[in-house]
């Protein structure tokens, strides 16, 4: 039998791949400490759980595909504490993220046309644009600027009469870079100037540290007919499983265009959104508390990483992640080597190999994406067990 040419081309998560590698190692009576997998460990807010142990209707019906109104209005109010402001028929719950982006690149693009991309960028998006018949084109930024964006004219001469669209995680998944306005402006005149959308990826918006403020591109009202942001409950709301996201536009055209895969797949989870609609009496005080542990566990991270002999690592500033640049060949190999040959009494750690975060061929096979969602006495080992095997590591350069 022949299978589809896009899913033979589409890429193996360089997230989950190893992961038969490591339960292997668990079966052998190792510890594993997961730092390739951006899974919270952070508390639900029981503000989620309330409203779906209390839902007493007799039938579990389907929801409007828009989504429920409860929920719809629910992320109104959040937005407005953004300083956004969408109407209703702006916004459509999603699948999690990964469909409001799916959605998004299937709105805008056909079949062959492209998308630029700043590379390392979250590894999903290269199997998005292989479900929707996109290509990406990659802006490759580099470890040693932190992952910024290169000069105008290095992302402008990337353009052609096929290029739809710049789609931009902010904060930035893999990197942790957080764009300056400089940068979002930027971006903002090559959409006006060469008349693109930007598909904004803004997922961990509220976790930004260093005293840095995060700039929405819903910001920005003189290209609100070409933004389309893409969000979700996932991260801020350590709600992973719940898969809420949603895609708002105040491009209303847009969104109509939108209504229609919408429908298609009839409507997002009835009982997730109930628990979902709730999230907005979650106190500010909770993602406050959330953002300043993460900002604790990237500085015991970070300040292990830059004392390592060899290893490349601008600050992070945002997100919880960073991509580290090792003093080895094949990062991928490295990281089967620490779950199979390494351990310190017992424990090693789990990373993820950074080349499949890349789409130009041979960039991040020295790298890893580092994810700092375990406590941070945790991770104060798991930096110790990578101090240590890359001093003994056969494949160091």
């Amino acid at each position: 039998m022949k299978y589809s040419d896009r899913i033979v081309a589409m890429q193996e998560s360089p997230i989950r791949k190893l992961v038969p590698v490591a339960d292997e190692a668990k079966r052998k009576g190792k510890k594993v400490y997961h730092l390739n997998i951006g899974q919270p460990d952070i508390r639900t807010p029981k503000e989620f759980f309330e409203p779906i142990r209390n839902f007493q209707e007799n039938v579990l019906a389907y929801a409007h595909s828009q989504g429920i109104k409860e929920l719809v209005d629910s992320l109104i109010k959040y937005y407005e504490k953004h300083n956004i402001y969408f109407d209703k028929d702006d916004i459509i719950v999603t699948n999690g993220g990964s469909e409001a982006l799916i959605f998004s690149l299937i709105a805008t693009c056909d079949h062959g046309d492209e998308v630029l991309i700043p590379e390392p960028f979250y590894t999903n998006y290269n199997g998005f644009g292989s479900m929707a018949g996109v290509n990406v084109v990659p802006i490759t930024t580099k470890a040693e600027c932190g992952f910024h964006l290169p000069e105008k004219e290095e992302i402008t001469k990337l353009i052609t009469p096929k290029t739809k669209a710049i789609l931009i995680a902010n904060p930035g998944n893999p990197t942790g870079a957080v764009y300056t306005k400089d940068e979002i402006y930027m971006l903002r005149d090559i959409a006006k100037e060469h008349n693109l959308f930007i598909i904004a990826d803004e997922v961990y918006k509220e976790f930004v540290y260093d005293g840095l403020e995060f700039m929405s591109f819903a910001h920005l009202d003189d290209i609100s007919d070409r933004v389309i942001l893409t969000d979700s409950i996932s991260k801020r709301y350590s709600a992973c499983g719940a898969r809420i996201g949603c895609i708002a536009s105040r491009n209303k055209d847009l969104m109509k265009q939108v209504m229609k895969l919408a429908q298609g797949r009839l409507c997002v989870a009835t009982i997730e959104q109930i628990g979902a609609a709730n999230l907005i009496n979650v106190p500010d005080s909770y993602i406050e508390e959330v953002k300043q542990e993460y900002w604790k566990r990237r500085d015991v991270v970070y300040d292990a990483l830059k004392d390592m002999e060899g290893v490349v690592c601008e600050k992070p500033h945002g997100a919880f992640y960073v991509i580290a640049k090792l003093p080895i060949k094949d990062a991928e190999d490295f990281v089967v080597w620490m779950l199979n040959e390494f351990d310190v009494n017992n424990e090693t750690v789990m990373m993820a190999p950074a080349e499949g975060f890349y789409a130009t061929e041979g960039l991040g096979k020295d790298e890893v994406r580092i994810s700092y969602c375990i406590n941070a006495e945790d991770l104060k080992k798991a930096m110790n067990i990578l101090n240590e095997g890359l001093k003994v590591y056969p494949g160091r350069i």
